[in-house]
This record gives C-alpha cells, structure tokens and sequence, in this order.
C-alpha cells in the first residue's frame, strides 16, 4: 500500500509542476493571458505539498527519484498537450529513469 501512495503521490506532483511549469510557458512563450501564469505558479505550489506528503521520510531520496517521474512525464505532456513525438532516445531515457525511480524508492534497505 505503501508503494501505491508512493506512486500515485509521484503521479500528482509531475501533473502539478509540469502543468504549472505549462501554463507559464503558455503565458510567456505563447501569448496566453498573465492568469494563465498565476495558475501555473499555484499549481507548482501545489507540487510541493504533494511531495512533502510522500511515505518516504529522506527529501533528498525523494527529490532524486521524483526527477525520473518529472523526465517521463515531460514526455508524456509534450505528447499530449503539444503534439511532440519522442523518438526511440527519449522513449528508452525515460524508461531508464522509471527503473532508476523504481530503485531508488523501492529497493530493500537494511534498517529500514
């Protein structure tokens, strides 16, 4: 259950601060209204709770491995809210750092 928290709390924030970090692209890349960076600077507020809430009590732990969720997720909003298309390097990159974030939060630990 604990895995399942974990998981689904690593889901949360990659949509918070990757739709924050979008919505201010939006606003300053692509000319969308000044709101739309005012949400997305709430939205990255909102990340940051969602990864304090993680089981794992080390910040440091947690940071690095939500960095893998941030890279595959990335990819994935490109895909849908941009039409990016990853090539095979960004598809097998991203797969790595799901591995390296399965690794890193998961592995056994003694003493832990």
């Amino acid at each position: 259950m604990t895995a399942l928290k974990s998981i689904v709390l690593f889901v949360l924030a990659a949509v918070a601060e990757i739709g924050g970090a979008w919505l201010i692209w939006q606003a300053v890349r692509e000319g969308k209204a000044w709101w739309w960076a005012g949400l997305g600077i709430v939205a990255l507020g909102i990340y940051g709770f969602f990864a304090a809430f993680q089981p794992d009590a080390h910040f440091g732990r947690v940071l690095a491995a939500y960095g893998g969720v941030f890279i595959a997720g990335s990819l994935a909003w490109g895909m849908l809210m941009d039409g990016f298309r990853p090539d095979r390097w960004d598809v097998i990159g991203a797969a790595i750092c799901i591995v390296g974030v399965g690794v890193i939060m998961f592995a056994p630990r003694s003493g832990a």
